[in-house]
Order: C-alpha cells, then sequence, then structure tokens
C-alpha cells in the first residue's frame, strides 16, 4: 500500500459517492479475510489490520495463544490470499455502492430528472440517470411516444427499492406528478407557492386539466401559467409531444368549480345532489358534444378534478326528466308543493334519483312522514322500471334503424359497381373503349385534426389577457 492506492480510493469515494473512510474499512476487512484464507483461520477476531488513511501504509496482526499481536509480512500472503482479499473488497465496494444509491434516490422520489435513452427491455425503457440505470414501464410512458439510443429523456422518479442484489429505479412521464413539477420549473410563481396547483387530472399523451388558485390577488393564476402568448405553457407542452392541458379557475363553489372545468363548453347551469355525490350540468343541444368531449374525455376529466360524478343533459331531457318525476310524485296522496320544490334543490331530478337515494333522506331532508316516504320511494321505484324499458326500446329501435340505414348504403354502392361493370361489359362487346369508373376510389380518411400548439396558445393568452373567462390551452 502507498500514496497512489490512497488516490485511488479517494476518486473511487468521490466518483461513486461512498464516505471514504467506508472504503478502507473494506479494504482492512478484505486483507483480514486473505489473511485467514491464508492460515486457514476460523476466527474472525485471530487477525486484525490496519490503513493510515494518509499515506497508506498497512499493518497486519495476528494474535497467538496468549492473545499478544505480532505482525505479518503482507508479501508472505501469497497468490491465493491476494485473490481472496480482491474478492470481497470488490464485492463490500458494490455492496457500499448500492447502499450509496439506495440512500440517495430514496431521498429524490418526485423529482424530475433529465436522462439519456439507453434501450428497451421488454416494452420498458432502460434510461442512464447520472451515475446508475433507472426503468421506465410501458405503464409509466406515454401513449406513442418513442425514444432512440442517445436520446434525452426527461421524467419523475415514482419510486425506488431494492430488488434482490440490485437497487431499482421507477420512472415516470405518465404520472400527473411530472406535470406539477414542469409547471414548478417553468412558472416561477408555481416554484414560489404564490399559485397552487389545486386539482389535477390527466389522461397522459392526450389531455390534462388543472385547477389553479393564487395567494395574491395582484396575480392571475391563469394567466401567470399561461404566459405571456403562452410562452410558458408552449415548454410544457412542447415537452409532453403536443399533450393538451386545460388550465381552469379554482373556486371553492362545486358549482362554479365545475362549470370551469367543463370549459370550452359553455354551461347554463348545475344541479347538485350531495347525497349521490352527483352533478346534473344542462348545456345547450350546440354545445353537448363539446361539453361531452371527444370519447367522453372532457367529462371524464372534469369528473376527476371536481370529484363529482357528472351527467350531462340538454334542456328538453331536463325538462322531460322532471316532467316524469313530477307526474309521477303529485298524484301520491300527501304530496305538498313544498316537498317537491326540497327534492329539487337536493338534486332530485329524475325518479332513478329517488329510488336511490332512499326513504330515509326523504324523511329527513324532505320532510315526509315513514308511510308518505315509503309509498313514494315504491311508486318511483315502478316508475323507474318502466322508464328503464322505454329508453332500452328507444335504443334498439335507434340501433335497428342505423342498420338499416348502413345496410341500404350498402346495397346502394353495390348496385353501382354493378351498373359500371355492365357498362364496361357492354362497351368491350360493341368494341367501345375503356369506361371511366363511375365511383372512384376514396383517398384515406384523414384523421381528426388537433389544435395546433400555437393556435391553442394564442388562444389562452388572448384569454388570459382580458382576465374574463378561464384558459385552456389545447396542444
Amino acid at each position: 500500500m502507498n500514496a497512489e492506492t490512497i488516490r485511488i480510493i479517494d476518486a473511487i469515494a468521490r466518483d461513486r459517492n461512498i464516505e471514504r473512510e467506508l472504503l478502507i474499512n473494506d479494504l482492512e476487512q478484505a486483507m483480514v479475510s486473505a489473511a485467514r484464507k491464508h492460515f486457514n483461520s476460523l476466527d474472525a477476531e485471530e487477525f486484525r489490520c490496519q490503513i493510515d488513511p494518509l499515506n497508506g501504509d498497512m499493518h497486519l496482526w495476528r494474535a497467538d495463544e496468549e492473545g499478544h499481536f505480532s505482525e505479518i509480512p503482507i508479501a508472505s500472503l501469497g497468490r491465493i490470499p491476494a485473490q481472496t482479499a480482491k474478492q470481497v473488497m470488490i464485492q463490500r465496494f458494490r455492496e457500499d455502492e448500492r447502499a450509496s444509491i439506495l440512500d440517495e434516490f430514496s431521498k429524490r422520489v418526485g423529482e424530475v430528472l433529465t436522462g439519456t435513452a439507453h434501450r428497451y427491455e421488454g416494452g420498458a425503457l432502460v434510461v442512464q440517470i447520472e451515475r446508475t440505470e433507472g426503468f421506465m414501464p410501458r405503464s409509466e410512458q406515454i401513449q406513442g411516444e418513442q425514444f432512440h439510443p442517445g436520446d434525452r429523456v426527461r421524467c419523475l422518479i415514482k419510486e425506488v427499492r431494492e430488488d434482490g442484489s440490485r437497487v431499482k429505479i421507477v420512472l415516470s412521464r405518465s404520472h400527473p406528478d411530472f406535470i406539477r413539477r414542469l409547471f414548478e420549473a417553468e412558472v416561477p410563481e408555481v416554484s414560489e407557492h404564490i399559485i397552487e396547483i389545486k386539482a389535477m387530472a390527466r389522461e397522459a399523451g392526450f389531455r390534462t386539466k388543472i385547477a389553479v388558485s393564487s395567494i395574491d390577488s395582484k396575480v392571475d393564476a391563469v394567466g401567470a401559467c399561461v404566459g405571456v402568448r403562452g410562452s410558458r405553457i408552449r415548454n410544457i407542452v412542447d415537452e409532453l409531444g403536443g399533450e393538451k392541458i386545460d388550465i381552469v379557475r379554482w373556486n371553492e363553489s362545486s358549482q362554479i368549480l365545475i362549470a370551469n372545468a367543463l370549459k370550452p363548453a359553455e354551461v347554463e347551469e348545475v344541479s347538485l345532489c350531495f347525497e349521490l355525490g352527483r352533478a346534473t350540468i344542462i348545456v345547450r343541444e350546440d354545445q353537448l358534444s363539446l361539453a361531452i368531449g371527444r370519447r367522453g374525455q372532457n367529462v371524464r376529466l372534469a369528473a376527476r378534478l371536481t370529484g363529482w360524478d357528472i351527467d350531462i343533459l340538454t334542456p328538453a331531457e331536463f325538462a322531460k326528466s322532471l316532467e316524469t318525476l313530477e307526474s309521477t310524485v303529485r298524484p301520491i296522496e300527501g304530496i305538498e308543493d313544498t316537498m317537491l320544490d326540497r327534492m329539487g334543490a337536493l338534486g332530485m331530478i329524475s325518479v332513478f334519483d329517488v329510488e336511490e337515494v332512499g326513504v330515509e333522506v326523504l324523511q329527513s331532508e324532505v320532510g315526509m312522514d315513514e308511510a308518505l316516504s315509503n309509498t313514494v320511494a315504491a311508486v318511483c321505484a315502478e316508475r323507474a322500471k318502466e322508464v328503464a324499458e322505454q329508453q332500452q326500446r328507444e335504443k334498439e329501435e335507434e340501433e335497428k334503424r342505423r342498420t338499416e340505414e348502413m345496410a341500404a348504403a350498402d346495397a346502394v354502392l353495390a348496385g353501382g359497381e354493378q351498373d359500371v361493370s355492365a357498362e364496361a361489359a357492354a362497351d368491350a362487346i360493341l368494341g367501345g373503349g375503356p369506361v371511366a369508373p363511375a365511383v372512384t376510389e376514396a383517398s384515406e380518411p384523414v384523421a381528426d385534426s388537433e389544435e395546433s400548439v400555437e393556435d391553442a396558445v394564442d388562444s389562452a393568452a388572448s384569454e388570459s389577457d382580458t382576465n374574463e373567462e378561464d384558459a385552456s390551452n389545447t396542444a
């Protein structure tokens, strides 16, 4: 041992983030193991080793029968003990490095870092992060994203755990906290806690809704998150590969929050039923598809953001449901107008609601006695069965009508092709030229167009300047 060995130990300690004293102790234990191997000793206390941390001088002692220690020349141990010392030293160094990685990254769970894509293993992406590797399961990847070796990968440390002799670091780009950390990095007001992200709902790769509020009346939460002409939100959208982000204004009132969460659709009325945890939203016919969103995405994210089950109805559907409920309940003896008003105030808008709420709520909140509440519940349950059967029949008739229309359309197209074939055959018999087909092959359908990031950002920026409506940035 000499000063060169100490310099190597210092380099290992610095590069692998292992304490220098721990490495020196590992080396001492490796030399004790080598001595025990050389002398075939089973006594762990028979040998002692000490290394000077300054100049690297090593001393090895062996105890005699009386317990007195005498120094052993290290050069006398031979080649086999040296190999034993090497193996022990490598094993202990690896254990120290694993413990160091586990301790370091366990403290960084929830942090966003940048790594380098390395390879795919069974669908999981292996990412080189600093001095170790992390893996991103398919479930934590954004759908449709594909990285190539050497690509920059920005990800969230989701979990750190021991897996046998390895430390497994689970990374994520689909976790909602990943977007939260991106906002903290891009929006100083969020990192300084002037703006608070109150709630978030995300479908990774498609759309995210975020509800924000500001503790400073001079700071517009939505406008600050969007940035000047969308500069801040644009960086986040680009990092997510064009994922849509809707930023809505938080409100303590559930009715206002739900209306904000359903933007860009305009909501006419919100009716809450606390007993069922359900909100009934009334929107105009022309706003219905916008409120529901593609494949129900807008209403689904709004429900997760607000914590309410959301039903969307048009004014006609809402009026029909109320009319059915009133025509069912009013004829019952003992029903008063005040009771109907209380039922409406509690969010009971259909016979199905009365059946779900139950007699206890009718007694405690509506003011009905036990006999009347049981009668109302029974009548509404019977009426609900009739309405359900009617709705099922209407649905089957609608499906049958669509099937017939599609069959008719197929028949027309088939007839057109037969006509073209007949003309071509007749023309061939008469010796004419080829007949141009009457029906040309349709081009491939164009996928549903998405708003460009620029248009969405400009729209959000314009809205934040007016400070009158909630900004919704759509990538």
